[in-house]
């Protein structure tokens, strides 16, 4: 008896050592990303056809967050400097940021939600619906005040992501339960049927500039950044992070199955409609500003699973502060590889995504819900 019992006090030890060697893992990797992100954020605004010295943008950050209240800064290259890093660098950055933790927060909640590992922020069929609904304005110049005011484009794009979302949703609540099978199924038709209108209003407006508009803007792009657009975009993202910070035990609930779900006592259809409708609306805002961004969700919580585990109380901080990271990066590599130009964001994620998506299919260093 002695014999078992210090066998399972061994096992308990041992269990107890595990835990707390992941929380340590953990939080050194949280550390290390945060830091990274602040480091990110000073090169970001240093790097550009301009170039600006590390330790003079890391000063006029410093004196323009602070109000001038650690001194001035004198000289004309200084004063040029301020305005290209406060007027259009730093707000660039700061919302690729909230876009990447954005995307990265939806895509996190959404392969959860859906139990599929191909699930993105656009799943349920908002990006062609934002795609239509800024096809439309473009082509047929179309605009509408409101919730984003007189936006125009991304107007149109919001109520266009927002339609597709409740087409979807409703689409799969018939017949009563919403299940995961269903949502993706309906995203796929809600998919092609946007698509298909897209391409229709195309093809009859017959309008070339109108076209090479709605070609870049489905191709995603960060240029059109400003303080003016920060503060919806932000709180919208910031809401939902607060939000979905507190849903970790139902999201792994997800992962068991509907009949673990049902023995713990939670409403797994509740939950899953619940999270698609905010998903929806965060990715309807992003998209309705930035346009486009692809991989971002997808890719992103895989990285960040394989490293910390499927536990989202772990996976859910660690993605929003990894996709900010590949987002800073992202952007600076889109706006620096093309001489005195840009590419479109959504084409560099793209490019980098799809290549570590393959590897990663081909590694199968991990299953979908474990480590």
């Amino acid at each position: 008896m002695s014999q078992l019992h210090n066998s399972k006090q061994k096992t308990f030890s041992q269990s107890d050592q595990g835990i707390a060697q992941k929380r340590s893992v953990f939080s050194i990797i949280f550390i290390i990303l945060i830091f990274a992100v602040v480091i990110s954020v000073i090169l970001s605004v240093s790097i550009g056809q301009v170039s600006i010295p590390f330790h003079q943008s890391f000063q006029i950050l410093i004196q323009q967050i602070t109000g001038g209240e650690f001194g001035s800064l004198d000289g004309i290259s200084d004063g040029m400097y301020t305005d290209i890093i406060w007027q259009i660098r730093f707000p660039r950055v700061l919302l690729a940021m909230v876009m990447g933790a954005g995307l990265a927060l939806c895509g996190t909640v959404m392969q959860a939600s859906v139990q599929n590992p191909l699930a993105d922020p656009y799943i349920l069929g908002i990006s062609s619906g934002a795609a239509l609904g800024a096809t439309f304005s473009i082509m047929l110049g179309f605009s509408v005040g409101g919730l984003l005011g007189d936006l125009g484009v991304a107007s149109w794009a919001f109520i266009g992501a927002l339609g597709a979302a409740a087409l979807v949703l409703g689409l799969a609540s018939i017949g009563g339960k919403t299940s995961s099978v269903k949502l993706v199924l309906a995203g796929t038709v809600i998919n092609a049927l946007c698509n298909a209108f897209s391409n229709f209003i195309i093809y009859f407006a017959k309008n070339s500039d109108g076209i090479r508009s709605v070609s870049f803007w489905t191709m995603g792009s960060l240029a059109s950044a400003e303080w003016s657009t920060l503060p919806l975009i932000s709180a919208v993202v910031i809401a939902a992070i607060a939000f979905f910070l507190f849903q970790s035990r139902v999201m792994n609930t997800m992962l068991m199955g509907e009949e673990t779900a049902i023995t713990l006592g939670v409403n797994l259809n509740f939950y899953r409609r619940l999270y698609m409708i905010l998903s929806s609306v965060v990715t309807g805002i992003l998209v309705s500003t930035c346009g486009i961004i692809g991989f971002v969700g997808l890719i992103v919580p895989h990285i960040v699973r394989s490293v910390v585990g499927s536990d989202h109380k772990r996976l859910i901080p660690t993605s929003i502060l990894f996709g900010s990271l590949f987002m800073i990066w992202t952007d600076i590599f889109a706006r620096t590889i093309v001489p005195n130009g840009e590419l479109p964001v959504g084409i560099v994620t793209s490019l980098l995504g799809a290549p570590v998506f393959m590897y990663m299919l081909i590694k199968k260093s991990y299953g979908f819900g474990g480590r």
